[in-house]
């Protein structure tokens, strides 16, 4: 019966070890442990292997430790099988002895189990399994990456065997490999201890029960597979390795001979008639023997033995079976009807392996392919692995131009073939028209036999014995199939299930790796950090210094200034992880003009990373995740808690695009009318435009120049807007207004509407308009609030006369653009714009909250405020700032910050008013005073003369 494919995927693991010798070696071994030998040095070693293998007393080979381990107890897997040899043309089946080297996970074979030196091995740590239905019953094969082994088992249990344990002994080899990696260190592997998960072997198949005759040592005493010619079986690859052997067995043998003692005796060793318990100990430490008879009489019993088995259980029984139904056409309707429902589950399992096998060849070829790319030690291999590439590129060009020209040829003869089919066409035609009269006599006869066939019983008797043996026998056929493919499907199941389990625990291996770089990485910010630190106490005492020791401490801040990116990527690991730029082209250290300002930028942005780096699994992963999880957005309480935790720079110009939406219906049109409008007539504030343009967002490399690339939109939304609202038209902070919006939505027109939503639809009326009065109520309401929240606080700026509006003031207006860093002041603006100006005030409380210790130790009013001046720009925990704006300031409602601003408002109004009134009497007061001191005026030159 033919075997389907059964191909098993390959696993390459780098593991080095020691050889094993031979059946031979292992039973005459006089220390009593498992001989080494190398394969590949084998011509070297085989005299000293030769002294070795003799024992001096049957006794001894009762010693030899053929199990694995000592509370394992397990057999050598070992046996003849039959190697397909191919000589040019010439492919023939030589006898082989195979034996497992649990060591290396090596195939050896020898020509005989007598010889010392094998022949060659296979390594099957990478190997894969296949054994084809086409090939013929035991035939399996063993794919290396550099050569495909074709073997023959005796029979299908043997093959079954053999291809099970090899599967099984190959998954233990990996699994102990992969425990301790070559090259690994205690750092990294110490947190994945706990990790390591070994691959459960699941019952996707039941064990095959050992072959005893043909599989294990107890094979070794039976005679050699005999082949058709005595050379054949010889290997003309390997000649040296043969002689030695060959001298090897004739000195044993001598020697022997010369003691009176056989190696073989067949008369005292019966494999049919041991039980299970009686092989293990044969297996474990019987003698090998050498002779062997020369009847050959106990395999020829048990071939015929086996032969007359199964003539009794397979055609005396179908014979007797096709007696009894011979006559009965239900029995044939149901076989018939059984045959075409195996033939279709046959195709199926066929269908179903043809796709295995091509997802199988598929991953494997992607995996050699990327393995040998990721391996390359150099630039230079990767390189030349892409040239190969380019040159299957080109070559496969090259035929499909010669098979689109091949096809062209085709297509002529194609032609040519049509016109000539037309003309047997009619040819046909006339030779229908010719049969039609024999069709008639067709008919004749077949109604004719129709009425002879009309009885059943007659009909029943045309049904031949020989016709129902057929169908009974392509049934069984069909049948074996199935269980051959049921097999196949059993085996694959279990390699990918295995495959699974391995990328779901290297998977997590590297969540951990990663894990551990990160927290690496933010240790190195720290260190950094505080060696930053440290120069900068130095570089303060730098005048009480010595010459030397000044010069020393100016170097290293210099130096400790110029370290960027590159270094670390030149050392092959990125410990540095400050980059120059962030996603939206902020500068992540500040270029300032002061020395001492410099040191603390950098000292800042490596804090930042740093906090990034611990936050990234703990809070930002599961936060993204989250973000990932939402579809339509809608505004519910979920969806504001998740705006205020800030919003992943994957969805950002999402929600703030949804967010402008749902305020500002955008009219068709209105924003090119409103381009072509600001084209035709030059608007007054374009002047006041242009002088803001180059100071917009000077540290963003999009607007740091007049030649960068969102300069000119943001001249367009900037103009647009000041003819859509006239009222306001341009006021300085719009500018940057709008570059934010650019920098996250990209579109002008998006940024556009963006800007009419802040300025119209979250700030309060009169906020930009040229009195700036809402503006000012603000700075009172904050006051308010902040003697509130922080009365120590406000109680230190009192006592040193402290007006924090001058400081604050520009918050508000621009909504701490350019105060903040760009990973906060992004979050203050998701949160901004979804909630409205009371995000402003609560992030301006947290703020000082943030720093209030720090300002607290200040008691000069200079310092103070040269503090407040860049403090804000201090804060490197943004979660912790997150957590005082929404946690720590509550309770916060809107009806407050509403009264506050009314009151507040309607001061400011009075104190306008009474001001307005002042002036015009001032006015009026010097308008009617001044014409007539001008008369009594006398100039210095009128006096002189």
């Amino acid at each position: 019966m033919q075997e389907p494919s059964r191909a098993l995927w390959p696993l390459s693991h780098l593991v080095h070890s020691a050889g094993i010798t031979p059946f031979l070696s292992l039973l005459h071994n006089p220390s009593g442990k498992l001989a080494e030998s190398n394969p590949d040095n084998s011509r070297s070693g085989g005299a000293s292997a030769k002294e070795k293998a003799v024992l001096s007393s049957p006794g001894e080979a009762e010693n030899v430790q053929l199990k694995p381990s000592r509370e394992t107890p397990r057999k050598k897997l070992c046996g003849y099988l039959n190697k397909l040899g191919i000589k040019g043309p010439i492919k023939t089946w030589k006898s082989r002895w195979f034996i497992y080297d649990e060591n290396k996970c090596h195939l050896l074979y020898y020509r005989t189990a007598q010889d010392v030196n094998p022949l060659g091995s296979i390594d099957l740590s990478s190997a894969s399994f296949d054994c084809k239905v086409e090939n013929g019953e035991g035939v399996f094969e063993i794919r290396t990456p550099s050569r495909v082994f074709t073997l023959k088992a005796i029979s299908k249990q043997a093959m079954m065997y053999w291809l099970q344990q090899l599967q099984v002994r190959r998954w233990e080899f990996c699994n102990a490999a992969s425990r301790f990696p070559v090259g690994s260190s205690q750092l990294v592997n110490e947190p994945l201890a706990d990790r390591t998960n070994v691959v459960d072997s699941e019952a996707f198949m039941p064990p095959v029960k050992t072959p005893t005759e043909v599989v294990g040592l107890k094979a070794a005493s039976l005679p050699a597979p005999q082949t058709s010619t005595a050379l054949q079986n010889i290997s003309l690859k390997h000649p040296w390795t043969e002689i030695q052997n060959t001298v090897y067995n004739i000195c044993v043998a001598k020697q022997l001979r010369g003691n009176n003692g056989n190696i073989f005796n067949f008369s005292e060793f019966h494999p049919e008639s041991l039980d299970e318990e009686q092989e293990a100990e044969v297996e474990a430490g019987c003698a090998v023997k050498e002779e062997i008879p020369e009847d050959g009489r106990l395999e020829s019993r048990m071939n015929w033995v086996r032969k007359a088995k199964w003539m009794n259980s397979g055609f005396l029984g179908l014979a007797e079976e096709l007696s009894r139904e011979r006559s009965s056409m239900d029995k044939v309707s149901v076989l018939q009807q059984q045959i075409l429902t195996l033939t279709e589950e046959v195709k199926s399992q066929k269908e179903l392996v043809k796709l295995l096998h091509k997802a199988l060849e598929a991953a494997q070829q992607e995996k050699r392919v990327s393995s040998m790319y990721l391996t390359a030690a150099e630039d230079k291999d990767r390189l030349e692995l892409v040239r190969h590439k380019v040159r299957q590129i080109a070559d496969l060009t090259s035929r499909l131009e010669a098979l689109e020209k091949e096809k062209k040829e085709l297509e002529q003869m194609l032609a040519l073939r049509d016109s000539h089919i037309q003309e047997l066409k009619e040819h046909v035609q006339h030779l229908m028209e010719k049969n039609h009269a024999k069709q008639e006599v067709i008919m004749a006869l077949t109604e004719q036999m129709a009425r002879e066939l009309s009885d059943p019983l007659q009909e029943a008797n045309t049904i031949t014995a020989e016709t129902l043996y057929k169908q009974q026998e392509e049934i069984e056929h069909l049948k074996d199939d199935i269980d051959a493919y049921k097999t196949q499907n059993q085996f694959l199941n279990s390699e990918i299930h295995q495959v699974t389990r391995l990328w779901t625990s290297a998977a997590e291996n590297e969540k951990a790796l990663l894990m551990k770089c990160a927290c690496l990485q933010a240790r190195n910010c720290q260190m950094e950090s505080k060696y930053l630190t440290v120069l900068r106490k130095l570089q303060e005492t730098v005048p009480g210094l010595p010459s030397s020791d000044a010069e020393l401490v100016r170097n290293l801040i210099q130096e400790a200034l110029q370290w960027d990116v590159k270094e670390g990527a030149e050392e092959g690991l990125n410990l540095n992880p400050v980059s120059e730029y962030d996603e939206y082209g902020f500068m992540t250290v500040p270029d300032y003009e002061v020395e001492d300002w410099k040191l603390l930028a950098k000292i800042q942005a490596l804090e930042i990373k740093s906090n990034n780096l611990r936050s990234q699994e703990v809070v930002e992963k599961p936060l993204r995740d989250r973000w990932n999880g939402v579809g339509e957005l809608s505004p519910s309480a979920e969806l504001k808690g998740l705006i205020r935790s800030g919003i992943p720079v994957e969805h950002r110009q999402r929600v703030w695009r949804w967010i402008v939406s749902r305020h500002c219906s955008h009219l068709p049109d209105h924003y090119q009318r409103l381009l072509r409008q600001s084209k035709s007539t030059e608007h007054p504030a374009c002047r006041q435009i242009e002088l803001d343009l180059p100071r917009t967002l000077t540290n963003n490399k999009y607007f740091s120049s007049p030649t960068s690339q969102l300069i000119p939109k943001l001249r367009r939304v900037l103009l647009a807007f000041s003819w859509h609202n006239p009222a306001i038209g341009y006021c300085q902070g719009l500018n940057r207004l709008a570059a934010v919006a650019l920098l996250v939505l990209e579109d002008e027109e998006s940024a556009f509407w963006c800007l009419v939503h802040i300025v119209e639809n979250l700030m309060p009326a009169d906020y930009y308009s040229d009195t700036l009065i809402t503006s000012q109520v603000d700075q009172r309401v904050f006051k308010d609030f902040l003697a509130e929240k922080l009365p120590r606080l406000t109680a230190h700026f009192e006592q040193h006369q402290i007006d924090v509006s001058l400081i604050t003031f520009n918050w508000f207006l621009v909504a701490f653009v350019d105060s903040l860093v760009s990973d906060i002041l992004l979050r203050v603006w998701d949160a901004f714009l979804y909630e409205g100006t009371k995000v402003i005030f609560r992030y301006a409380l947290a703020i000082f909250k943030y720093n209030e210790e720090e300002i607290l130790r200040i008691h000069d009013n200079v310092e103070i405020y040269q503090y407040l001046r860049f403090f804000t720009r201090m804060i490197v925990d943004g979660r912790k700032l997150m957590n005082i704006a929404f946690n720590e300031l509550n309770p916060f409602p809107m009806k407050l910050l509403r009264n506050r601003r009314t009151m507040h408002r309607e001061e400011l109004e009075t104190e306008l008013c009474e001001l307005e009134q002042i002036k015009a009497a001032y006015v009026k007061e010097r308008a009617e005073q001044g014409p007539q001191d001008l008369q009594d005026v006398v100039s210095e030159e009128e006096e002189e003369i």
